[in-house]
């Protein structure tokens, strides 16, 4: 992979930015893609970086090895980890079936281990058996980030993870992080217990902010924020099976309230005087989007296939889609939103 920035980035000033990472399982190395390509942009730079599950992980790794040795640092980091991901997902008997092998399908849905999974999930929890206390990352995240880095570090990263009791976010800032916040971040209900933090059980972020938008605005002064999306917002067709029906209710849960948060950016917008208050750097806040069409594509059940191969098929489709955002969209940045964000407004 190259490190020479783009001719144009070459000769641009320094721009100022945040990122908004969304979880999706291993569907998270699609974002890994994203970041390697915009840390070869030397003009690009992290003030902040909110980020939920997945994404949570992508941000605390990024900004630990950013924090010891700038971008190359944070590249190779990214890389170390999701080979880690690789490495600890080879011993899971979640793997394709050998025909979704042979037809190179990277969904699990024809899995006989993953088919016994989902059908248990839905009469057992976590706490009626015993592979429901641990989880696989809890090692790769000791082992790949520092968190001692973390505390100081120059990039801000704010971290959600969803209160079970309460139902409320909380968000988690650099000095608090630890690999258990990673954890909660991620907490999926139907496959772990709770992450308990501070005497609360706390669930996965993306039910209650993926990511959340919130802190970018109150706690930074970037009214640049680019939102890497790996979880679908629009999909053709009426989902018809059980399977297909739950997968799309949960697109729909885990964006709902991003959705909400860009609506009110767009009627601030609208009825706000420019000026310093922070109501008035909700309504200018720039808003821009990287995603791929096969995020629509790609299966539910593959979020949780983490093999090398199909990590690295992801990362170069993250790659080619930042590739793309710049090459239509570097120019914008600093000067206008490239998310229409106006639209969420229609029917409302």
């Amino acid at each position: 992979m190259s490190d020479t920035p783009s001719p144009a980035g070459a000769r641009r000033p320094a721009q100022l930015v945040d990122l908004a990472l969304q979880g999706g399982g291993a569907h998270g190395a699609f974002t890994w893609g994203v970041l390697d390509r915009l840390l070869e942009e030397t003009w690009l730079t992290l003030e902040a970086v909110s980020g939920t599950s997945a994404g949570a992980m992508n941000a605390a790794v990024m900004a630990a090895a950013h924090a010891k040795g700038g971008n190359q640092a944070a590249r190779q980091a990214l890389e170390a980890f999701w080979r880690q991901v690789s490495h600890a997902a080879a011993f899971s008997p979640l793997q394709r079936s050998p025909m979704d092998v042979l037809l190179g399908r990277w969904s699990l849905d024809h899995s006989p281990a993953y088919v016994a999974f989902d059908l248990m999930s839905r009469i057992f929890s976590p706490y009626d058996l015993p592979f429901g206390a641990g989880n696989p990352l809890t090692k790769v995240l000791a082992d790949t980030i520092d968190f001692g880095c973390l505390a100081a570090a120059p990039i801000k990263l704010f971290i959600t993870a969803t209160n079970v009791r309460t139902g409320r976010p909380r968000v988690f800032r650099n000095a608090e992080l630890s690999p258990d916040v990673l954890l909660a971040s991620a907490c999926l209900p139907a496959m772990f217990q709770a992450v308990e933090i501070d005497g609360e059980p706390y669930w996965d972020g993306g039910y209650s902010g993926n990511p959340t938008m919130t802190p970018l605005v109150q706690e930074c002064v970037s009214d640049d924020t680019i939102l890497v999306a790996i979880n679908p917002v629009e999909r053709p067709g009426v989902p018809r099976s059980a399977r297909d029906i739950l997968n799309r209710l949960n697109e729909v849960s885990f964006n709902a309230v991003l959705l909400k948060e860009l609506r009110m950016m767009a009627v601030l917008r609208r009825v706000t005087p420019t000026g310093d208050s922070e109501v008035a750097h909700w309504s200018r806040m720039r808003i821009h989007m990287i995603t791929s069409d096969m995020m629509v594509e790609l299966g539910a059940s593959s979020k949780l296939n983490a093999e090398w191969a199909f990590l690295c098929l992801l990362r170069d489709e993250g790659r080619r889609a930042a590739e793309t955002f710049l090459a239509a969209h570097e120019a914008d940045l600093g000067r206008r939103s490239t998310l229409d964000i106006d639209r969420l407004l229609e029917g409302v």
